[in-house]
C-alpha cells in the first residue's frame, strides 16, 4: 500500500512539474489579446520536442537492448511485488477533458466555446485513433500478461496525455496550475497501465508522446477546419460522432 501512495504522490505533485515546468499565466476571469489568442493555433516546432523524444524513446525500447531490458526489469520488479490490480486507469484517461466541460458550466471559462472546443477535442481523438490502431496491429507487440499482440503503443496512455494537454491549451492562458492539473491523471493512467501489467515502459512513454501530439496537431489544424466549415457555399452540413468496432470517430458529410 505504501508503494501506491509514494506513485501517486509522484504523480499528483513532482512529475508534471518536472515535464512542464512553470509558465507565466493570468487569472482565469482575465481576456486574451488578440495576439494571444491568434498564438494558441500557431504552429510552432518546439511543441514537438517532447512528444517527439517521448515517441523516440518508444520506438528504440522495442528493438534497443537497453530499453528492452529497461522494460523487462520493470515488469519483473512490478510482478515480484505483485500489487492489487486497479481499475481506475480506465477512468481516469477521460477525467482532464471533462474537467475542461466541467469547469465551463461553473463559469470558469476556457479558450473556446462548446463547439469548437469539441470540434478541438474530436479531432484529438480521432487523429490519436487514427495512430494508436494501425501502429497497434503494425507492431504487434505482446503485452507482459500475454493476452494479445495488440501493446505498443498504449491507448489508454494516449487518450489520458490527449485529453490532459487538451485542458492545459485551453487553460494555458487563464491560469496556469488550472491548466497543469490535467497532467497528473494523464500520467497516473500510465504508471497504472504498467502496474496492471497492461503495457511495458516503453508502451505508456510513446503513447504519451502521442497523445500530446495528436491534441497539438488538432489545435493547429482547428482554424483550417473552421473555415471549411464556415464557407458559404456549403449548403448543408451535418457533424456527427461515430463508435465502430471499438473505435470512435467523427462523420462530417456535406451536401452540395
Amino acid at each position: 500500500m505504501k508503494a501506491h501512495l509514494r506513485i501517486i504522490l509522484i504523480t499528483f505533485f513532482i512529475l508534471p512539474k518536472l515535464l512542464f515546468g512553470q509558465h507565466e499565466g493570468i487569472g482565469v476571469n482575465d481576456t486574451l489579446s488578440v495576439a494571444d489568442h491568434a498564438q494558441i493555433h500557431q504552429y510552432k516546432a518546439k511543441k514537438l520536442i517532447i512528444p517527439g523524444v517521448l515517441i523516440c524513446y518508444g520506438v528504440l525500447s522495442l528493438t534497443y537492448a537497453p530499453l528492452k531490458e529497461l522494460n523487462s526489469s520493470t515488469r519483473y520488479e512490478i510482478n515480484e511485488h505483485t500489487p492489487e490490480n486497479f481499475a481506475l486507469d480506465n477512468f481516469t484517461q477521460y477525467v482532464p477533458a471533462a474537467a475542461v466541460y466541467g469547469l465551463n458550466a461553473l463559469g470558469i471559462k476556457g479558450e473556446h466555446n462548446l463547439a469548437d472546443r469539441t470540434i478541438i477535442y474530436a479531432m484529438a481523438s480521432i487523429i490519436s485513433t487514427g495512430i494508436v490502431v494501425p501502429l497497434k496491429r503494425t507492431v504487434k507487440e505482446v503485452r507482459p500478461d500475454y493476452s494479445n499482440d495488440q501493446s505498443f503503443p498504449s491507448g489508454h496512455t494516449t487518450t489520458a496525455f490527449a485529453s490532459a494537454q487538451f485542458m492545459f491549451r485551453e487553460y494555458q492562458h487563464k491560469n496556469v496550475w488550472l491548466s497543469l492539473s490535467g497532467y497528473p491523471f494523464a500520467i497516473f493512467t500510465g504508471v497504472y497501465r504498467t502496474l496492471n501489467n497492461r503495457h511495458w515502459v516503453g508502451d505508456v512513454v510513446a503513447g504519451a508522446g502521442f497523445g500530446i501530439l495528436s491534441t497539438e496537431a488538432a489545435y493547429w489544424l482547428f482554424p483550417h477546419v473552421k473555415r471549411m466549415l464556415q464557407r458559404k457555399d456549403i449548403n448543408n452540413l451535418q457533424l456527427y460522432p461515430i463508435y465502430q468496432q471499438k473505435t470512435y470517430g467523427l462523420n462530417l458529410v456535406k451536401t452540395f
